[in-house]
Parts: C-alpha cells; sequence; structure tokens
C-alpha cells in the first residue's frame, strides 16, 4: 500500500488537501515516481486558492512547495534528530539522489536514541 502521505505530482491537489484534514497529518509530500518534486501543506492550500486555482483542476506538483528540506539514507540518527530539531520539523524525507527513500519521524527516533543511552553514573553518598 502507499504511503497515504505521498501522493504523484499529477494527482489532483484536492486529492493532498483532503489528506491534510486528518489528523496528525501536517504535509503530504508530492513525488514523481519514485523521485521527490516538493511538500504541500495547509499554507499551501491556502496560497493556491488565494490565487485563484481549482483544487479539483490543479495538479498537486502545481501547489507543491519545491524546497524540501531533505536528509540522505546515511546521516547518523543522532545528527538527523539534531537537524530536525533545528528547523523545527516533526517529520523529514530521506532521499537518495533526488528518490524518496522513506520518512523519518522525530518522536521515535528521540526515544530510540534515549533508550541506546547508558544510565547516569550513581553518585556516592
Amino acid at each position: 500500500m502507499p504511503d497515504p502521505r505521498v501522493v504523484q505530482a499529477g494527482a489532483r491537489a484536492r486529492e493532498a488537501a483532503e489528506l491534510l484534514t486528518h489528523p496528525h497529518v501536517s504535509s503530504v509530500l508530492v513525488a514523481d515516481g519514485e523521485r521527490l518534486v516538493g511538500c504541500i501543506g495547509a499554507e499551501d492550500i491556502v496560497a493556491a486558492v488565494a490565487k485563484g486555482l481549482d483544487l479539483q483542476a490543479a495538479t498537486a506538483a502545481e501547489v507543491a512547495d519545491g524546497n524540501v528540506v531533505t536528509i540522505p539514507p546515511d546521516l547518523p540518527l543522532d545528527e538527523a534528530l539534531h537537524r530536525m530539531a533545528e528547523l523545527d520539523l516533526e517529520r523529514m524525507p530521506v532521499t537518495d539522489d533526488g528518490r524518496l527513500l522513506g520518512v523519518l519521524a522525530r518522536e521515535p527516533i528521540a526515544r530510540r536514541l534515549a533508550e541506546d543511552e547508558p544510565p547516569p553514573p550513581l553518585e556516592e553518598s
């Protein structure tokens, strides 16, 4: 099953707008095949409507913001978490030469890294 947070570039912008109404979905990635071409958030939908675009006629690629921050697959998790925190992002696409591989979510990474840390040393009394 395809990721419900990814639509193809030729899909109707309305499809992405409908996905944004689901709980916990704040953005929808736009792909052309396997290549990431953009991202659509609520602000992109509002801007498109303000410009007079018909969301039923416009494509997702026409509405998407093409400036998507991504991370490479070989970036260590602690660095990925740091970058996400710096940018105040909950999720970040993972790409390899523009090909969308997946999406990292900040909360599970933070939890995993916390589990991997050794416990603090015991204080001597």
